[in-house]
């Protein structure tokens, strides 16, 4: 099985002196719980950001703190490791990966993904991989949850869209455009793609708002981020099979429908950050492990 590449650069910091990653995960794992206790969109909104702020920040302190490691001490390195999303052939695949990949865009870890969307091969150092993980597990669970109340309130009936059916008249094939109306399923993907796509451009923004900041204070932090980017870049080049583009994005391949897309953005924006005892301790829906072959 040979992965597609998808590209999802993204960041990280830390003296010798700095949080550790577990510790900083539990930290993250106490925002999540105040997410789950206030019924406020714009409280969950400000814990999600908050959130982010902070797995930004330790990233940086993280890169910082390798970046005075001496070479003879032991450095971390980036890592690779297996995302397993689903069982190959189950339905919805797609917009989860395109939900994990999301995360993982603002979060420095790149991706390889298998045409099935079943698994996905990340690259970066084994804290941010951590973070993509739990930010994936209570996302997901919030992506099902609200996709599903969405397809039973039955607001995308009355919607059309256009289908393209093919018939074969005599020796020719017909291509005719008819349209039908939404189902089920197709409002359910498009939902849940415009999640996807949401919540990646609202962590993007936090991670660059907090990165900014850091930037500006500190010149060594901007060189340390730059010679970051490059080290994963490398290792990225060097580790990955990927052949050919995953056809992930777009349009959902069982129509469109806007109604739903306009659901989906708009749950996406008040999504919280929740439903997790702590962070560093949840696997949610995804199997994980690391890998040190070149096997696909």
């Amino acid at each position: 099985m040979c992965p597609s590449s998808i590209s999802a650069a993204v960041g990280i910091r830390e003296y010798p002196s700095a949080v550790s990653s577990e510790k900083m995960l539990t930290r993250i794992g106490a925002l999540l719980r105040q997410a789950e206790s206030t019924d406020n969109p714009h409280e969950g909104e400000a814990f999600m950001a908050a959130a982010q702020r902070l797995a930004t920040n330790s990233a940086i302190d993280l890169a910082v703190a390798r970046a005075h490691t001496a070479s003879s001490e032991k450095r971390a390195t980036p890592t690779q490791r297996l995302i397993t999303i689903g069982e190959p052939g189950k339905r919805g695949l797609r917009t989860y990966a395109q939900l994990f990949i999301a995360i993982a865009a603002a979060n420095d870890v790149q991706c390889d993904i298998a045409q099935t969307s079943a698994v996905i091969f990340a690259y970066g150092f084994a804290g941010d991989i951590d973070v993509c993980e739990a930010l994936y597990s209570s996302l997901l669970f919030q992506m099902v949850r609200d996709s599903d109340a969405y397809v039973r309130s039955g607001a995308y009936r009355g919607e059309t869209s256009v289908r393209t059916v093919v018939e074969t008249r005599g020796r020719r094939r017909v291509s005719t455009q008819v349209r039908k109306p939404v189902a089920g399923v197709t409002a359910r993907l498009n939902f849940q793609m415009a999640y996807a796509a949401r919540i990646g451009a609202r962590l993007a923004e936090t991670k660059k708002e907090t990165e900014t900041v850091s930037t500006a204070s500190s010149s060594e932090t901007a060189l340390v981020l730059r010679n970051k980017e490059i080290e994963l870049k490398d290792y990225y080049s060097s580790n990955s099979k990927a052949r050919g583009t995953w056809q992930g994005g777009g349009r959902a391949s069982a129509g469109h429908s806007s109604h739903a897309r306009q659901a989906g953005d708009k749950a996406a924006r008040s999504a919280r950050l929740g439903n997790l005892p702590e962070i560093g301790g949840v696997k949610g829906q995804i199997g994980r492990g690391e890998r040190s072959d070149g096997g696909r």
